[in-house]
């Protein structure tokens, strides 16, 4: 055994421990049991799989690109915006953003300025101001007078509502009755003069629930006019507006991008509040900074702990990509604690998803899963040195996790992460049997699957574990992963599928959902593909409708459930962005992380 096993072993001691479209079924989503994956790591008779053979088997390679992101660059990012000037000038802003957001003004007027906040990422510093304003303009009388017939104010106060979380029931049934009426052309609207209304309605609709499918119809006629006045003689302002919204709803977009965008829009705004602009670009690049730093620590920790060594020089090195990963789950400077755990174990799932995809052989998997089931170390001596390393780091790194990130619970969390890890694995075993098997699932039974091996139960796991005051009480009422978890699950495995399935399968790989449905229903992959994004906006309406009426309200549980699916889209929207590093990816580190915002 190799030094960093032997090191790592003995701190280890010392530490004593579907809805699809139309027609088709719901998928079966049940919680992982050991029925789920009945007899992994165990021979036909129930006694324990041999040792792997010391013979040198074939090796898959997945040819991955070294990372383009090397500690030595990193450690020479600067920063400069947490001096006390930036911090005092900061802080006087912000009184009189609160002065505006209490001033009297007329009730679009103030929803804009609500929407602004969020758009240009501040609103986290005025959250109970901006809950109050919409509470109480969601009970004045004179609200519903106010937005009769006006499409922009009653879809605007309806988004607002449904992104903090407070009752839009009411405004629901307006915003539905508006839009009926337009389709009909009963309305005393006039659609072609209301742009900003179209623009608002289409926003709104991606924030529908279960029962609201009113909304769905809505989302594809509000899509279908912009599309066709986008062609008319426009102020350039308002086809920039319309073109980032057909490209992708807000609602669906990863917020610190949109912030980074928002913020150069927003300037050119002919009503803008020079105030908050100034505030935005001033708050968005002292965040920054903190992330900055945060991400040369991260740097540091991967470079010390040696994992990407010639044992496992065959996995993907993606430091600052799991960082961005991360950083988009949860930006708040107050998640911090949270930000770094999520960051270092998105670092370990990528290893040990390429040993499942790329490196080892069946038998070696097997055991490798019987290692993480049981998560003792006389359970590593049965293993090859690239494995003993790669699971001695992850046991001694959720051990650091656990008990640094918990209030006295640290034993607790730790299990539910051993629990969360053997799912995640078993999960990854069932890939690689259907792979080495030649076997094609159904896109129900692949889904059933995915849904666990795309590592977002792992995630909101620890999510929840860190999440307030959680009591063992609480973490038992988790126990076999709540429909949110399921739903936000699917989205991210359906947006891996739709950027990386391409190159996996021209790598060798198990069959993703496209394939199994283009086999399952012998179709093109154009109406495959066509399938999954319409699997997509229907359980973003799942994960809405969760969001709403659940209990789990706890932060950054809440809030890494919704940016999972965002984070996902983002880094596959054109490709495996996150096995291609500069696909894109490239530039969107550049702009979040390294490159200030000019002041």
């Amino acid at each position: 055994m190799n030094n960093i096993a032997h090191r790592s072993m003995a701190l280890y001691a010392r530490l004593d421990l579907l809805l699809p479209c139309s027609s088709e079924k719901h998928l079966l989503l049940r919680p992982l049991s050991s029925r789920s994956f009945s007899g992994l790591g165990r021979t036909k008779n129930g006694g324990r799989i041999p040792k792997a053979t010391t013979s040198n088997p074939t090796r898959r390679s997945g040819n991955f690109q070294p990372t383009i992101w090397h500690n030595s660059y990193i450690q020479t990012l600067r920063g400069g915006f947490t001096e006390e000037e930036c911090l005092t000038r900061r802080n006087a802003l912000k009184e009189d953003v609160r002065h505006l957001i209490g001033k009297e003004k007329c009730l679009v007027e103030q929803l804009e300025l609500l929407d602004n906040l969020r758009q240009l990422g501040l609103s986290y510093h005025f959250e109970v101001e901006i809950k109050d304003a919409l509470k109480s303009i969601s009970s004045m009388k004179s609200t519903n007078s106010e937005l009769e017939n006006n499409l922009h104010g009653t879809a605007l106060l309806f988004r607002l509502l449904r992104e903090y979380g407070l009752d839009a029931s009411r405004l629901s049934v307006s915003l539905i009755t508006i839009f009926k009426s337009l389709k009909d052309g009963a309305s005393k609207l006039n659609a072609a003069r209301d742009i900003k209304g179209m623009l608002s309605l289409y926003e709104a609709s991606y924030l529908a629930v279960k029962g609201e499918e009113d909304l769905d119809e809505a989302s594809d006629f509000s899509a279908k006019y912009l599309g066709k006045v986008r062609g008319s003689a426009l102020n350039p302002q308002i086809i920039k507006q319309i073109d980032h919204a057909l490209e992708l709803p807000l609602h669906w977009r990863m917020p610190r991008l949109l912030t980074r965008w928002f913020i150069d829009a927003y300037e050119t705004q002919d009503n803008m509040y020079p105030m908050l602009l100034e505030l935005a670009k001033l708050d968005f690049n002292m965040v920054q900074d903190v992330h900055r730093k945060e991400i040369k620590e991260m740097s540091r920790w991967w470079e010390n702990l040696g994992i990407v060594c010639d044992e496992l020089s065959f996995a993907r090195d993606r430091l600052v990509e799991h960082y961005l990963w991360a950083m988009g789950f949860c930006f708040d400077l107050k998640f911090w604690a949270c930000r770094k755990g999520l960051a270092k174990m998105c670092c370990f799932i990528t290893t040990i998803d390429d040993v499942y995809d790329v490196y080892g052989t069946l038998d070696e998997l097997e055991l490798f899963t019987k290692a993480v089931e049981r998560w003792e170390f006389s359970e590593l001596e049965l293993l090859p040195d690239y494995m003993k390393t790669c699971l001695t780091l992850l046991f001694n790194t959720m051990n650091e996790i656990a008990y640094t990130n918990s209030t006295g619970q640290g034993s607790y969390v730790l299990s539910y992460l051993k629990r969360s890890w053997a799912d995640l694995c078993k999960a990854y075993l069932t890939e690689a049997r259907w792979y080495h098997t030649g076997y094609t699932p159904t896109l129900n039974e692949y889904l059933e699957n995915a849904w666990a091996s795309i590592s977002s139960n792992l995630l909101l796991a620890f999510a929840y574990c860190v999440s307030g005051d959680v009591t063992v009480d609480s973490l038992n009422k988790f126990e076999f992963y709540p429909d949110v978890v399921r739903y936000s699950s699917i989205l991210f495995r359906l947006y891996d599928d739709m950027g990386t399935s391409t190159d996996e399968m021209q790598r060798g790989d198990v069959p993703k959902s496209i394939q199994c449905y283009m086999k399952e229903k012998n179709v093109s992959e154009s109406v495959a593909r066509d399938y999954i994004k319409c699997l997509i906006k229907k359980y973003w309406t799942l994960l809405n409708h969760e969001l709403a009426v659940n209990s789990f309200n706890l932060d950054p549980f809440k809030r890494v459930a919704i940016n999972i699916p965002r984070m996902a889209q983002c880094m596959y929207q054109h490709g495996d962005g996150h096995g291609v590093s500069n696909l894109g990816t490239r530039d969107i580190v550049i702009s979040l992380l390294i490159d200030p915002i000019n002041v």
